[in-house]
């Protein structure tokens, strides 16, 4: 499956996480993402360096500077189950607007075709670290980076896009 590009339209799907009463939810992209202006961010894994000391922290950092440029939603997304990414969001005390979002077997990583191949290394199935802008469904840039580099998709990139 080809990797999601500008001018696709973000795929419906269903991710879960837990609310602030601990209790598990599924959410649909669509549901978070029609109509409004999103930003959603893929990762390997959470509790990794890059996403951990890098990649998560710019948004959180840089989040009003989004909110202020009409982004509705920051959406954070790894292939681990909900459990994992609770606890990973509990990392960050100082974040308001990102959600963690699971994608425990990695179906919604697979529907938009950024599937990273680390069983040699152990870790399964991964996401590509990657950043979309979208608007309205309609992806209007997908920042994906290659190998574990992380240069195209930081805040910054994201922040030049709008």
């Amino acid at each position: 499956m080809a990797p999601i590009a500008v001018g696709d339209k973000l795929p419906e799907g269903t991710l879960a996480y837990f609310d602030e009463d601990d209790e598990l939810q599924q959410a649909s992209i669509h549901s978070l993402a029609a109509g409004k202006k999103v930003v959603v961010i893929g990762v390997p894994g959470a509790f990794t360096p890059t996403c951990s000391l890098k990649h998560v922290p710019g948004f959180i950092e840089k989040a009003d500077d989004l909110k202020s440029k009409g982004i509705a939603e920051i959406i954070c997304i790894s292939v681990n189950d909900p459990f994992v990414m609770k606890a990973w969001s509990k990392t960050y005390p100082e974040n308001k607007h990102v959600k963690f979002l699971a994608d425990g077997s990695a179906t919604y990583t697979h529907a938009l075709g950024l599937e990273l191949d680390l069983k040699e290394k152990g870790l399964g199935i991964r996401s590509r670290r990657f950043a979309l802008l979208v608007d309205d469904l309609q992806v209007k840039a997908a920042n994906l980076e290659e190998g574990g580099n992380f240069t195209v998709s930081s805040v910054d990139e994201i922040l030049k896009a709008l």
